[in-house]
């Protein structure tokens, strides 16, 4: 019953799109494998229909929100001086090369030649200090924190006659390419855009908008300056939260490409039919729930417990999880390099341990309800989570698991934005999410939700030792010492016990073989709709 009312839901919605915005030409034939893309080929029109998840309304742009900046690159909107290519090491985009200083204090960025914006108004140097500027000066309105790639103190000068920028710091970059190549820091015409963000944002990708639908989608066309040639005349962008309604507008002809299925018995059931594709990338982002050390939580008996108490090898073999998280106890994915061989788990699995734990610190049951007591209050945890990439399921799991234990739990379960504000706001106990850890092509940004004198610092943990390491790594450009304090902070982080730990999730990028030719979905997933998305021939 519930896929049904997926599919008729979409059908509703696609058919009322279609015949409101004029971006394809329907036809009388019933739904199925040969709709989508190849509606349009009647009229010539090279037409493309992409599901994805929703965030922050689907809003555009830079410097407002961090979702709001991805966004306006997996759309295809946005490009920033350089990119993550399969192995997250950042190459050239807009920027042709970059040379640094000896100090890593100044550095040339040679830009590439020929580019527009899609208005038509040439990308020159000027341009683009003018974009780094900008997002740097707006960035203390919204929350995409820009100085977190380029301090706000940085100095940018163009040089328009050489085509070059130069940007010289305070302090010295490892890699300032990975900085630049982060979705806040993209090169976008904001004197051209003015304030219609949703519906104007001007940037230098393959596609541009057309129209915006509030909760619903966009209307995208390519944007007739790109560089290169556009592969898709338009593209129509569908929001669909629930796990299965991508799946079912796949398998319904619906939509032509969608990003992660995240149902392991969909998923499957979309690799075995050979009329689909299905791409993953080894993943670099981290399940994990935040830590309120500005609550009951801050006890460290409780909080180990919680860790203690969670099995979570099973939870990611389940055939809920289906093995679309591999599972891992450190904030940094164990595939990664950074040393998670040689790091210590305290807090494994061991459900007895854990009520001992907490029968030796006191916090037990007394009047016999079943819930444990702390400080005299019964203790349930407000857990945060939303729908996506299996964050709820996940969230249900642990909580399943401290009730054995004697620990209540009230689930807050609402949107990416309901989530994300609360973290802000520390409304929370328990706050699940998906983070890539590789922001800028490094852990060190992410790495900084735990240093107590970030702004990003979200759950009120403190450890000075950390603090201290911390501050060592933002300015080590030796990679065998960075290995060592990325070793060192991890196990710290461990042993305090700051964050129950969903696994390391892997993305994918599903589409119609009768309708496109090729989509690939890299690591570090800024990349959605890229014009590597090709028809079917």
């Amino acid at each position: 019953m519930k896929k049904a009312t997926a599919i008729l839901l979409v059908l509703v919605l696609a058919i009322g799109l279609l015949a409101g915005c004029g971006s394809k030409t329907a036809d009388s034939s019933p739904a199925g494998a040969d709709s989508g893309a190849s509606s349009s080929a009647s009229s010539g029109e090279k037409a493309l229909t992409f599901g994805c998840q929703m965030y922050s309304d689907g809003m555009i742009c830079p410097w407002m929100q961090t979702n709001c900046a991805w966004n306006c690159m997996r759309y295809g909107i946005s490009e920033s001086l350089f990119e993550f290519d399969d192995n997250s090491q950042p190459v050239p985009c807009l920027a042709e090369s970059i040379e640094s200083s000896d100090d890593h204090l100044t550095w040339t960025i040679k830009l590439k030649s020929g580019i527009k914006f899609s208005n038509g108004v040439e990308m020159t140097a000027t341009k683009v200090k003018a974009a780094l500027d900008y997002v740097r000066e707006k960035g203390p309105e919204g929350s995409s924190t820009p100085e977190n790639f380029l301090e706000f103190d940085a100095e940018v000068t163009a040089d328009d006659a050489n085509n070059t920028i130069v940007i010289k710091t305070v302090t010295p970059y490892v890699n300032l390419a990975g900085n630049l190549a982060d979705p806040a820091m993209a090169i976008v015409d904001y004197e051209g855009t003015g304030a219609n963000y949703e519906n104007g944002m001007i940037g230098t990708g393959p596609y541009m908008v057309k129209e915006f639908h509030t909760q619903v989608g966009y209307d995208m066309v390519k944007n007739p300056y790109y560089r290169t040639e556009v592969p898709f005349d338009s593209i129509k962008i569908l929001f669909m939260g629930d796990a299965s309604a991508k799946a079912n507008a796949l398998l319904a002809g619906q939509i032509d490409l969608a990003e992660n299925i995240m149902s392991v018995s969909d998923l499957k059931k979309l690799q075995d039919d050979a009329g689909f594709t299905v791409d993953i990338a080894a993943g670099v982002r981290c399940g994990f729930s935040w830590m309120n050390f500005n609550g009951v939580l801050a006890n460290d008996d409780l909080r180990h417990a919680v860790l203690m108490a969670i099995d979570y090898d099973t939870i990611c073999h389940s055939n809920t999880i289906g093995d679309l998280y591999t599972p891992g106890f450190s904030v940094l994915p164990s595939g990664m390099g950074y040393g998670y061989e040689t790091l210590n788990n305290p807090w494994s699995y061991d459900p007895d341990g854990a009520a001992k734990l907490l029968d030796d610190a006191g916090i037990v049951d007394s009047n016999g309800n079943g819930i444990r007591e702390l400080d005299g209050q019964d203790i349930y945890l407000k857990y945060v989570s939303y729908e996506n990439r299996l964050l709820n399921d996940f969230s249900d799991a642990h909580t399943q698991y401290l009730n054995k234990i004697g620990i209540g739990v009230t689930s807050d379960y609402g949107s990416s934005d309901d989530q994300w504000n609360k973290l802000v706001a520390g409304e929370y106990d328990l706050n699940n999410n998906n983070w890539n850890h590789l922001i800028a092509g490094s852990p060190t940004t992410y790495l900084g939700n735990w240093c107590s004198t970030n702004s990003a610092n979200y759950c009120g943990y403190k450890n000075e030792e950390y603090d201290k390491l911390y501050e060592q790594l933002v300015d080590e450009l030796d990679s065998s010492v960075r290995l060592e304090l990325l070793k060192k902070m991890q196990q710290i982080l461990i042993d305090d016990g700051v964050a129950v730990i969903d696994g390391y999730y892997n993305s994918c990028m599903v589409y119609n073989n009768k309708t496109v030719g090729s989509a690939h979905i890299r690591p570090n997933d800024y990349y959605w709709i890229t014009a590597d998305i090709t028809p079917a021939a």
